[in-house]
């Protein structure tokens, strides 16, 4: 069997959960390929897995009548559904979502991919998430839902022990965008700082994905608060290196913040939780998943910086609590977001849809 992912471009959560699942699927002898659109700073964390860049039809179209792929996964991107018809492919087409961004952003995408999912996908596919899945079988009722946990890579990621920071660190994940929402974390940081001299803000993502507008609101606030000095940042980070980033995070004595408005899964939760860093989060759908309030995560409302201030020190200075949400945080993952699950319920849909 041979099986086709497609996004836009190698970058975030999905090119996280495309390499994790063709890794796995490969390991039971499924061959996988990825095609993007635009090639970007994550393609050097794919390894083993033959990647393909092309954006025009007949690139396209050559690509699939040469390789004859059972399945193809399509991320997102609806107008590629319809260019893989029109090339002549009628095997499995599969529509996927993992994340919109914030509602009206959702419905508008949904709206304008209606008419080409209705025609061409064989089916839907995406995480179990509640706006996701309620949005998605208003949309299209017709369609067959397949709506399953994305997995984490637990052999080659995980806590490694470094020596102690001699400062404390909150990190920050994402672009430089509205949805991330990366005002409240400044904000948050800002006010921690007052009270905490030896705190510095460590923010991760990919600076050529950033919004031109927002990334100018970002440096006139930071300077706004004088707080330069205390932000680090750091541009694609290769892929493993976080999981030594987010357990030093942990060990220094700070956390995770995600202050996100929508998410579809929210890797960089997960991740962290995997490595022993405890997460400070909004709640911004995707991650309840995984966080559970005082068991394996902290949530605070939207915009509440107060109550994020208070919160945020409980998890710095309760060792009970810090101890109890880093241990039960690192055996959720664990336990319930496997890749064998993955692969298992992957291969299961495929069944269901009449790939053989």
């Amino acid at each position: 069997m041979k099986i086709l992912f497609t996004f836009y471009n190698p970058s975030g959560g999905m090119d996280t959960l495309n390499r994790i699942r063709c890794e796995a699927l490969q390991k039971i002898g499924i061959e996988c390929h990825m095609l993007y659109k635009f090639d970007g700073n994550g393609r050097r964390n794919i390894k083993h897995i033959k990647t393909h860049i092309c954006s025009t039809n007949k690139d396209i179209e050559d690509l699939l009548q040469r390789e004859n792929y059972d399945a193809v996964i399509v991320c997102t991107d609806f107008e590629l559904l319809q260019k893989i018809r029109a090339s002549g492919y009628k095997k499995t087409l599969i529509y996927e979502i993992q994340g919109l961004g914030t509602m009206e952003t959702a419905v508008e995408i949904l709206k304008q991919a209606e008419a080409n999912v209705t025609k061409y996908a064989s089916a839907l596919l995406y995480p179990r998430t509640s706006h996701l899945m309620r949005l998605l079988e208003d949309f299209f009722p017709d369609k067959k839902h397949f709506s399953f946990d994305d997995p984490l890579n637990m052999d080659d990621f995980g806590y490694t022990s470094y020596p102690q920071k001699k400062y404390c660190v909150i990190a920050w994940v994402g672009r430089i965008e509205a949805n991330k929402n990366w005002r409240d974390f400044i904000e948050l940081g800002y006010q921690l700082s007052r009270s905490i001299p030896n705190l510095y803000l460590w923010m991760f993502g990919d600076m050529d994905l950033n919004e031109p507008g927002e990334q100018k609101k970002f440096e006139e606030k930071i300077a706004e608060l004088g707080i330069e000095d205390r932000v680090i940042r750091y541009s694609n980070v290769p892929h493993e290196q976080m999981a030594d980033y987010f357990s030093m995070i942990g060990d220094s004595g700070g956390f995770l913040c995600s202050t996100s408005i929508l998410e579809g899964f929210g890797y960089a939760v997960a991740e962290a939780m995997l490595c022993r860093c405890p997460v400070l989060t909004t709640d911004s759908d995707g991650v309840r998943n995984f966080i559970f309030h005082h068991e394996t995560g902290l949530f605070f409302p939207h915009g509440d910086i107060g109550q994020a201030v208070v919160l945020a020190k409980q998890l710095m200075y309760n060792a009970e609590l810090r101890k109890h949400i880093r241990t039960n945080g690192e055996r959720y993952i664990k336990v319930r977001f496997t890749v064998r699950k993955y692969t298992k319920k992957f291969m299961k849909m495929l069944g269901e849809l009449g790939v053989k």
